[in-house]
């Protein structure tokens, strides 16, 4: 395209690097940059930069490389001290700079490629500069101008959260990144500090220290009500260990709450958001300078290669917004982490450590042992892993029976059955997946009766027919698959009921043949698409008791080891459960505590008429992820009145209740809910959702987040998934168990030689 007049609003690193870039690539481009600020005013510290983030300034800008190279401190080191026990995990390697320096090796940058620098000037509105100049790139930051005033068109989500945090400095350098950990008499506080600066003969160097804690510790604390001089003396005290009694300085310092900034659309015409007006990450999991360097990048990339202003801004947000969606997914765990903090203190101190280190799962078991095997093995032998047995491999107890290792095959429903009769499928399906090594196989949601199914191909277990067939099949795990159990999901479908098998249309009703449906209140799953279910009186609530009662009798003398009492996804326990799903006014709705009411007469029912010596658990849906539905809070409460009750463990789901949810989906993003379950209900937890790898099982165990993890989808993949788990890892102990006919096939099969593409991003 022809030489483009650039306008950048904004003199932070991105705005620089981006201005910097875009001028190198074609210095016959127009390039204005307007900072508010004067050229040596900023805020913070230091800034940390990625190996990866350095290795694409080194191809795009040699120049620029060489000049950071030549100012970087690094270390591998990540400290931690908690309750007075100092661990030290190596093998990270970080770098960093100041804020201050960066900036000014910037700005020589720019003016040597002839970038104007306006400095100490507001710039124009971007309605304004968009109209003089080819491109306007709003870099201005958290509280973006632009984005503000184009709002219904970038469409920003800005969510503010429950921390308070200052930034700080200290005049020496850390010789790691260090975390250490207050308990306080008001609450848990945190700091996050990092050197800079290297201390050399003629100085001690330079540490950033961001001091972090909850709203209302920060209260407890006084900080609300002290001025900035009186705050930095204050942290200072608190983490006097840390600092060895060193002070801390400000530059015009506040206390703030993190703002996490999501936008639906970056470009506008020819305005595009970059770096922290776009979007957010919390600096526990590294710098925004790291991402508005890369968005520079990109746009510098994408402008370059694409004939048109308008196709590279669209493949500038294509490219990035992928890349940004994870950084926020790991950024939005790690700050719930240290918003939850004072759930892990307690935590052994090594343990703990590994927690604080996996946190954001960007860090898993794995590439820490590679990084630091000595620190890894230490967390495993305080866990209690034997040598050389991965945490998932660890033998757990549910009541009175013990489980070889910590997988589980999730409930799938297989929509398979003839009139609730499990057959060959069901045979194949689940010995399958116990012959694959599995510590647990749960069959899919069993229904206590025909108008309890989900469609007409679920399978049930109201006659001596059906449980005949499930006997059958817990037979062959028993004999064919020695040390796997089995156990039964009980439910019914509730008012999701009377659908379409899953690939004819899911959740869709049937064409004909529809039998009425039942809940808790007379609100359909979808107005206008579902039935309209009829309104449970009180007087049939036993009847559905005794249908899973019998239910129970009949999976006790098939040979079932667990029974799961399904709570969730919206069928009917769960409906009674949810508020947006009982508006019910009598004993059995309300209050949260009259919504467990018939959820817990079943529980207890089926409880009694289960074999003591075996266990019992219940899934629930920890949020229905929309407003005015169960909340957190609400799922810990649950959990406990389910384990009062007698529960050996819950299961922990979300969602599925409402057809309007909105998931935040991600990697394992439904174990922060088990996690607090289990850290504040103190009963033992099944992880779901989204783990689709051993490392991340291995990590979630030995993080102590949960007990069990359940995995669904990967065991459609691969039947043999835990097998093979062992078999990657080099593991051949008791844990799990090749079948003799399988042996010969335990060795991962031999591959020819692949060759990775090469980095698609060189600009020279």
């Amino acid at each position: 395209m022809a030489a483009l007049r650039v306008a950048v609003i904004g003199g932070g690193p991105g705005g620089l690097y981006a201005a910097a870039l875009l001028k190198r690539l074609d210095p016959a481009r127009e390039i204005t940059l307007w900072e508010r600020n004067a050229p040596d005013d900023t805020f913070g510290f230091g800034v940390v930069l990625s190996d990866e983030t350095l290795g694409g300034i080194e191809h795009a800008d040699p120049a620029v490389y060489a000049a950071l190279q030549a100012e970087f401190v690094r270390w591998d080191d990540i400290d931690i001290v908690h309750r007075g026990r100092h661990h030290t995990s190596g093998g990270h390697g970080f770098a960093a700079l100041g804020r201050r320096r960066l900036l000014q090796l910037l700005h020589a940058r720019c003016r040597e490629l002839g970038v104007e620098l306006r400095f100490s000037t507001e710039a124009p509105p971007a309605e304004t500069l968009s109209s003089a100049y080819d491109l306007v790139i709003a870099a201005d930051g958290v509280h973006s101008a632009t984005r503000t005033a184009h709002a219904e068109v970038f469409r920003p989500r800005i969510e503010e959260h429950h921390c308070r945090y200052i930034w700080l400095a200290a005049d020496f350098a850390f010789d790691a990144f260090r975390f250490e950990i207050a308990e306080t008499e008001h609450g848990v506080m945190q700091l996050h500090g990092y050197p800079y600066e290297a201390g050399s003969a003629t100085g001690p160097g330079s540490s950033t220290v961001i001091v972090e804690m909850r709203e209302e510790v920060w209260r407890a604390a006084g900080f609300d009500g002290l001025g900035e001089a009186e705050s930095v003396e204050r942290c200072a005290k608190f983490f006097a260990d840390a600092l060895e009694g060193r002070p801390l300085r400000s530059n015009n310092s506040n206390w703030t709450t993190f703002r996490t900034v999501v936008n639906e659309r970056w470009s506008y015409g020819n305005r595009v958001l970059l770096g922290d007006a776009a979007h957010t990450a919390h600096f526990s999991i590294g710098s925004g300078t790291k991402l508005a360097v890369e968005d520079a990048l990109a746009l510098a990339a994408c402008v370059e290669e694409q004939p048109t202003l308008p196709e590279a801004l669209a493949a500038y947000e294509a490219e990035r917004r992928p890349v940004v969606a994870s950084t926020q997914r790991a950024a939005r765990a790690s700050l719930q982490w240290f918003e939850e903090i004072g759930r892990y203190v307690d935590q052994p101190p090594r343990q703990f450590a590994f927690n604080l280190l996996t946190r954001s799962r960007r860090v898993t078991h794995d590439n820490l042992r590679l990084r630091d095997a000595e620190f890894t093995r230490k967390v495993e032998d305080e866990f209690g892993c034997p040598p050389g047995t991965p945490p998932m491999f660890t033998p757990l107890r549910l009541g009175a029976l013990e489980l070889r290792n910590r997988v589980v095959v999730s409930p799938m429903d297989m929509y398979s059955a003839v009139d609730g009769v499990p057959g060959d499928f069901h045979l194949v399906h689940l010995g399958a997946r116990a012959l694959g090594g599995a510590g647990l196989v749960m069959t899919e949601m069993v229904c206590v009766s025909p108008e309890g199914r989900i469609t007409p191909g679920c399978a049930g277990l109201w006659n001596a027919e059906q449980a005949d067939a499930w006997r059958r099949i817990t037979g062959f795990v028993h004999t064919q698959a020695p040390g796997t159990a089995i156990g039964l999901q009980l439910g019914h479908s509730g008012r999701k009921g009377s659908t379409k098998l899953m690939w004819e249309g899911i959740d869709d009703p049937l064409d004909e043949g529809n039998w009425p449906v039942v809940a808790p209140s007379p609100l359909p799953y979808r107005p206008g698409v579902n039935q309209v279910p009829r309104e449970l009186t009180t007087a049939e609530l036993p009847l559905i008791r005794e249908e899973f009662t019998q239910a129970a009798r009949y999976a006790a003398d098939a040979g079932f080891d667990l029974l799961e009492l399904h709570c969730a996804h919206g069928y009917l326990l769960s409906g009674f459960l949810s508020p947006l799903t009982n508006l019910r006014t009598d004993a059995y709705g309300g209050s949260l505590e009259n919504r467990l009411r018939f959820p817990l007469e079943v529980f207890d029912a089926v409880r009694e008429v289960w074999p003591d010596e075996r266990p019992m658990t219940v899934r629930i849906s920890a949020t229905d992820w929309a407003e005015g539905g169960t909340t957190a809070e609400d799922a810990v409460a649950v959990a406990r009145a389910f384990a009062a009750h007698g529960a050996d463990a819950v299961d922990v789901s979300t969602g599925q209740v409402v057809a309007d949810e909105q998931p935040a989906y991600g990697r394992s993003y439904q174990t922060p809910y088990a996690d607090r379950i289990r850290g504040e209900a103190g009963i033992p937890v099944i992880a779901v959702g989204a783990i689709s790898s051993w490392d991340d099982v291995n990590s979630l165990i030995l993080a102590g987040r949960t007990d069990l993890c359940a995995l669904a989808r990967p065991h459609l993949y691969d039947p043999h998934w835990t097998l093979h788990a062992a078999a990657e890892q080099g593991y051949t102990g008791p844990g799990v168990q090749w079948p003799a006919q399988y042996r010969a096939g335990s060795r991962r099969p031999q591959t020819g030689r692949t060759d990775g593409p090469k980095p698609r991003l060189t600009l020279d």
